[in-house]
């Protein structure tokens, strides 16, 4: 068999594979939907339970993925994203208990009334059904995607990316090992072949067997999902997040929470990539806030002539790509801007619309900032980092949506279902 032959039946397999798991999760998607919210819970609990006993397992086969990825060169950033440890694994089943705390939104009854003619009205929350998630170096995603996919009565087909697949392969081995436990189909939760990139194409375009694609990763994942589907998709961004400070502010607080949302973990999409410096503050301050970066280990991208006019140094000149880069790393671009208008108009120009921050003391300036900047999250005198489903007091999510259609924001159980209109009468015809 050729080379070229032997390609073909790859991907012939690979979509032959994609759409019979898609098949199989429709199939069982009615009767996810009609599971209690008691036993969803034991579900989740048990399932929690079980990524604790079998975390050497989870580990080994994560350390397969790590040791791969850095013999392909693999950012260090991505395997960051990519690395488990115990205290991970406790921390992704610690969500899963929090996911089986929360209200179940199905069945939730958001609107009502009886009309003139006697016939009850009311509009109830529903699954959507078969939710299928496009990801990148994730596993953690795996857990999570699964969590809220069943407390919210979905069936979910998970297509991570070949870098996690030894880890994705155990956790999802895992969780259908305790859905089969209730007797639950294991297709409650699946994994799906991630050889070719073609597979990403196959879930978007199953219309008529997957209900939502949620795509989560880089820009260029989340535009390959939105412009390819057919599936109705809920885009989730990327987060070029910036933090502006005021010259009428605590200096000392908008560092700390400058370098927080910078360094306490780079590689996640609500973390800071630009500081915005008010040209009213004092030369001495500008400096402090550009060497507190750098002390933490920041590497300062920016108009070299601007920063150095205030003492800076070892300032790498930024390109007009520098300012709308989602670094995920242990970099910043640094800009400073004439008040609080002219930050406004550097965030519309680049910002991704996830999270934008402004250190202030003067509440008229914090107002204008919330009511001006387009974005799903504004943070006022607050670390972009709390732009979290867990912070947000909803458990895992399953991304942070930038778009501004039927879920923004953090998205957790209630943006993972639909509605539908339920009309009780008792024999009411129309005239």
């Amino acid at each position: 068999m050729t080379s070229q032959n032997s390609d073909t039946r790859i991907r012939e397999n690979e979509r032959e594979e994609v759409l019979a798991k898609a098949a199989a999760a429709k199939k069982v998607a009615p009767e996810v939907a009609q599971l209690g919210t008691g036993v969803k819970n034991q579900i989740l609990l048990a399932a929690a339970e079980a990524l604790i006993e079998r975390s050497a397992e989870i580990i080994k086969a994560n350390e397969e993925d790590i040791a791969s990825g850095r013999a392909n060169g693999l950012e260090e950033s991505l395997i960051d994203r990519l690395s488990l440890d115990n205290d991970r694994i406790e921390g992704i089943a610690y969500g899963l208990r929090q996911v089986a705390g929360l209200t179940d939104p199905v069945g939730e009854v958001l609107r009502g009334h009886v009309m003139e003619n006697g016939i009850q009205m009311r509009q109830i929350r529903v699954p959507l059904g078969v939710m299928g998630m496009v990801y990148e170096a994730r596993p953690n995603v795996t857990v999570d995607a699964f969590g809220l996919a069943l407390k919210s009565g979905n069936v979910a087909l998970l297509r991570g990316s070949s870098t996690a697949v030894h880890s994705n392969t155990v956790l999802v081995g895992i969780l259908q090992d305790v859905v089969a436990r209730f007797d639950l189909p294991r297709e409650t939760v699946q994994l799906l072949p991630c050889e070719t990139r073609d597979s990403v194409q196959d879930l978007i375009t199953a219309r008529g067997l997957v209900d939502v694609v949620i795509p989560r990763g880089g820009a260029g994942l989340i535009n390959a999902v939105v412009m390819g589907a057919t599936v109705p998709t809920i885009e989730t961004g990327t987060g070029n997040c910036h933090f502006y400070i005021d010259a009428e502010g605590d200096l000392d607080s908008a560092i700390a929470m400058l370098i927080n949302g910078k360094t306490r973990r780079c590689s996640v999409c609500n973390a800071t990539e630009t500081a915005l410096i008010d040209a009213a503050l004092p030369d001495a301050d500008k400096l402090k806030i550009v060497q507190a970066l750098q002390e933490a280990g920041v590497t300062i991208h920016g108009r070299v002539a601007e920063l150095e006019a205030f003492g800076a140094t070892d300032v790498i000149e930024a390109t007009e790509t520098d300012w709308d880069s989602e670094y995920l790393s242990f970099d910043i671009a640094v800009a400073v801007v004439d008040g609080v208008d002219a930050a406004i108009d550097h965030i519309e120009k680049y910002s991704t619309h996830h999270t934008e921050a402004i250190a202030t003391s003067n509440v008229f300036t914090a107002q204008r900032f919330a009511d001006r900047v387009d974005a799903a999250a504004v943070m006022i005198n607050a670390s972009t980092a709390f732009t979290d489903g867990e912070q947000y007091g909803m458990g895992a999510e399953i991304g942070i949506s930038t778009q501004k259609l039927h879920a923004r924001g953090p998205m957790a159980l209630p943006e993972l279902t639909s509605t539908k209109w339920i009309l009780q009468g008792t024999g009411q015809t129309r005239p």
